[in-house]
């Protein structure tokens, strides 16, 4: 084998690596793959011993499903549901599947996966011979079952099955002990409802359930309801809340199911099928646990029951602090105020930093040439940062106004922009390190900036500091992005206008004024150490984003990125070493194609190919629990009388991780939070999520960080500023008193 991949070409040695690493993964992973008939095992079995010509029986698919493991129901939520192809004898029909009221089903985990059954389950069908049946014979039954058993991981399964009954004139005998079992089965199946009265409605998000008892003191007082829709009308993987209706005497006592509307639904249904279980039964005894719902669906702007009202919702009120910073209680020119300081402040967040560096080492070279040329850079940088945040503004302009849900920020919310502004810095990092030059020389940095390309040079610096300032959102700016985002297409690209010229009005008016400039320092050889010291920020920056996109990525797409930034600057070293002072034209023609060749394999192997679909679950972090946010969840939560802390954050913002260090890692704030018992929900928007955007625009918010406090007896949250401290929580915690008398 050494000997073979010794004198093999190079390209079918990287085949044969390649080939060996696929075949090492393809028998590990077949390794690692449990034996799919272990995990449920099928059979039919049959409710009698013997069968009539043209009498219908039943008989069942009988699944045995080991500990944690699980097959689906007819709307499987996810999955897929089982299914019988059945191989009958001439003359013989066999009926629908009959499905049992389903579960909720869970990973070990706790996040919802879908709708089926567990433990044994029975799924009954009812065949019909024929009544010219021959009786002293016997006939064979027979059908592939197909389902899909899933724990940890998901492997479909099957078998052919069979069942051999023999045909007799006299009435059957039970078939001991299915006959039993499938008799309970079939006692047990959803039916329309006897003793209660359901009726539905829907708005935009939820479907509201309204069951009333028929009778003064119906059979069975149902508990932990729950809606199981026939179809995807329904989210199955959200919370469903249940709360008591009015009242008609002690006994008469209905409820209200509110279910949220799943987006991948039937848009104009006007009926609602499905199953509503109760987990102690619809009968005295408990046979029967689902009720057979089919019912109109009416439509309303706001269903009544579906959700909270607005003041009990949180929704800004006059007077309140989210109702004071919209558009409609605070003037245009205000507005723009708020932008232009906003943009301004933007200087001196940690996103903008890195690229303070770059731009003061052009001021430093700038020193003592000509003032208009001084000033042309300033003017150009200015452009640069104007036309990027009027990209910003009609890209947010267009795609809004085809639907989609977009805040400040939302680029980012792309794996492929995140890992594409990854790579150009940390390329930018490596020429500021000294690794390669762009056609220029170590021993003369800045020398050509009074040419095209520096003022061109300019340009990008002023595009960069718009990219990597969308991460922050500065104190002021948040009422004014949510103002961008609400008012007209014009006045929005004003407000974006503001904080354009926010962000660059220090570099202009240093530029401008040329005594400003003549108190820097001349440029020397103390620049290029300067130059290499500030590639550190950068190098963070990178650091930064890394992290970003290890949220958005799955397990084995982040490490494609990071072998792909590996070999991004493996292409940047090698043209560095071969187009360094005194290399032959050759040489450096041969650096360059050998940047774009590596570079390109780096881009192709780290580029992202699908966004982690996150699920929802409890995160420790910094000794808080935090839970995943959900308007219900805060629902839940405030009805149980608890103090609600939402977070809502991204991995990109790194305002947002700021906050945390200062805030979480304070013992008394940990001390409280525990005291008081608060519950800590997080919404996380680093993957786009309409849910939260939405969220964020009903306070008029278009970005992140942004903090409430649910204190119990309040009607509207506590809204806390952008940039927090301990003190800033535990004063809205140390509130509460005051909220509840």
């Amino acid at each position: 084998m050494s000997a073979f991949c010794s004198f093999a070409p190079n390209w079918l040695r990287l085949r044969l690596l390649v080939g060996l690493i696929a075949l090492g993964w393809l028998q590990t992973a077949t390794a690692a793959l449990p034996s799919p008939e272990t995990h449920v095992q099928g059979s039919l079995v049959s409710a009698d011993a013997s069968i009539q010509p043209g009498r219908p029986f039943t008989v069942a698919l009988r699944l045995e499903h080991e500990p944690h493991w699980h097959t689906y129901w007819l709307n499987p939520g996810t999955g897929l549901a089982t299914t019988l192809a059945w191989k009958l004898p001439a003359g013989f029909t066999a009926g629908d599947i009959q499905w049992p009221a389903p579960i909720v089903l869970k990973d070990r985990s706790g996040t919802v996966v879908g709708n089926g059954y567990e433990g044994e389950t029975l799924l009954l069908v009812t065949i019909t011979p024929p009544a010219t049946l021959a009786t002293g014979t016997e006939v064979r039954l027979e059908a592939d079952a197909e389902w899909l058993m899933c724990s940890d991981v998901c492997i479909p399964g099957g078998q052919a099955l069979s069942l051999t009954l023999p045909v007799r004139g006299d009435p059957p005998s039970p078939n001991p002990p299915w006959h039993e079992k499938i008799a309970a089965t079939a006692a047990g199946l959803p039916r329309p409802p006897e003793q209660w009265k359901v009726t539905a409605s829907r708005d935009e998000k939820n479907i509201t359930l309204h069951i009333t008892p028929t009778a003064d003191r119906p059979t069975q007082v149902p508990e932990q309801l729950h809606f199981f829709a026939d179809d995807n009308l329904v989210a199955y993987e959200l919370p469903q809340t249940t709360q008591p209706a009015g009242t008609a005497g002690s006994a008469r006592v209905g409820f209200i199911l509110t279910a949220p509307v799943s987006p991948d639904g039937p848009q104009n249904a006007t009926e609602l099928r499905g199953v509503l279980t109760s987990e102690n039964g619809w009968r005295a005894d408990g046979s029967m646990r689902g009720l057979r719902i089919d019912v109109p669906l009416t439509v309303a702007s706001t269903a009544p029951g579906a959700s909270l009202s607005t003041a009990e919702r949180g929704a800004p009120t006059p007077g309140s602090t989210a109702a004071a910073v919209t558009p409609a209680n605070s003037g245009l020119l205000a507005t723009l105020l708020l932008a232009f300081v906003g943009g301004l402040i933007l200087n001196l967040m940690p996103c903008v930093f890195p690229v303070l560096g770059i731009k003061i080492l052009g001021f430093v070279n700038q020193a003592g040439h000509a003032r208009s040329k001084v000033v042309a850079h300033g003017l150009v940088f200015t452009l640069g940062v104007l036309l990027s945040f009027w990209v910003l503004a009609g890209a947010l302009a267009i795609l809004r106004a085809g639907g989609d849900q977009l805040g400040w920020g939302f680029q980012l919310q792309s794996p492929a922009f995140v890992f594409s502004l990854t790579v150009l810095l940390l390329v930018f990092a490596m020429n500021m390190s000294g690794v390669f030059e762009f056609g220029l020389r170590a021993t003369s940095v800045g020398g050509e900036l009074q040419t095209k390309s520096g003022l061109a040079g300019s340009f990008f610096t002023g595009v960069l500091a718009t990219v990597v300032a969308t991460p922050c959102s500065a104190p002021f700016l948040a009422p004014a992005l949510g103002a961008a985002l609400a008012l007209s297409t014009i006045e929005s690209f004003t407000i974006f206008t503001a904080i354009a010229l926010g962000l660059a009005t220090p570099y202009l008016l240093l530029s401008i004024f040329p005594g400003a400039v003549k108190i820097l320092p001349r440029p020397g050889a103390w620049m290029e150490g300067f130059k290499q010291f500030m590639a550190f920020p950068l190098y963070a920056t990178v650091a930064y984003l890394v992290w970003v996109l290890a949220g958005q990525v799955s397990e084995e797409g982040f490490q494609q990125v990071l072998f792909g930034l590996v070999l991004v600057a493996l292409g940047v070293w090698i043209y560095g070493r071969w187009s360094m002072p005194g290399a032959s034209p050759a040489r450096v023609r041969s650096g360059a194609t050998a940047l774009v060749l590596v570079a390109a394999l780096g881009l192709w192997l780290g580029w992202p190919q699908a966004t982690l679909t996150q699920t929802p679950g409890s995160v420790t972090s910094a000794g808080v629990a935090w839970q995943p946010w959900s308007p219900e969840a805060v629902q839940q939560l405030r009805a149980e009388g608890r103090i609600v802390y939402v977070d809502f954050t991204a991995r990109w913002c790194a305002t947002c991780q700021t906050n945390k260090k200062l805030v979480f890692h304070s013992d008394e704030v940990l001390q409280t939070f525990a005291h008081k018992k608060v519950a800590a929900l997080r919404a996380d928007w680093t993957n786009k999520d309409p849910r939260i955007t939405a969220e964020l625009a009903r306070y008029g918010r278009s970005a992140v960080p942004f903090n409430v406090i649910w204190l119990p007896g309040r009607n509207e949250p506590v809204i806390l500023p952008e940039i927090l401290t301990p003190g800033t929580v535990l004063e809205a915690l140390q509130s509460e008193t005051v909220a509840v008398q």
